[in-house]
């Protein structure tokens, strides 16, 4: 079987740092067991800003820096990052929501060795998770997606909820919620 996990900003600026939050501090174990199971190929992605995020769109929107490149926020959480040297997973810097590269990267294996599945996990559900299925979901519609939802954050418990009932209506499949 061809599959491919996709780990979605376990960053910590998204779990200790400057957007703290405690559920997602939870999933981190969460994370760390799926990983290890995991039997295909293991991805990251990372929400990458710089020096001029209050300027952005984003910073507009979230006044609150966080995830600058070369900064401890903008790395992985441990254990996370401890598995992802260790194994030398591929990664994607993203400065969107949604990672073009990383949707392009699985396309093009696709057409190397079909995919028989995709499965998301991460933070922040409601944000980066929905949009990293949904752009996968419009350049792969007939492979399998799934998000674990015992391995995602939202930013709220009740947007967590709200984003997976979104994903579901739009085919993506939700296990272990």
């Amino acid at each position: 079987m061809n599959r491919f996990l996709v780990v979605v900003d376990m960053q910590n600026d998204f779990t200790y740092g400057a957007l703290r939050n405690e559920e997602a501090i939870a999933v981190i174990p969460e994370v760390e067991k799926k990983i290890r199971g995991f039997d295909g190929t293991v991805v990251f992605t990372y929400d990458t800003h710089f020096e001029n995020y209050m300027q952005t769109q984003e910073g507009k929107n979230l006044p609150v820096p966080h995830c600058i490149e070369g900064t401890d926020g903008w790395e992985l959480a441990e254990p996370l990052e401890k598995l992802r040297s260790d194994n030398g997973y591929t990664c994607f810097k993203k400065h969107t929501f949604g990672s073009r590269s990383l949707a392009e990267y699985l396309a093009e294996e696709n057409l190397k060795a079909p995919i028989d599945e995709i499965v998301f996990v991460g933070i922040c559900t409601d944000i980066c998770v929905i949009s990293n299925a949904l752009l996968t979901k419009a350049y792969l519609p007939e492979v399998r997606l799934v998000v674990d939802a015992a391995c995602c954050a939202g930013v709220t418990v009740q947007s967590h909820h709200t984003a997976l009932a979104a994903m579901r209506a739009c085919q993506i499949e939700i296990c272990n919620e």
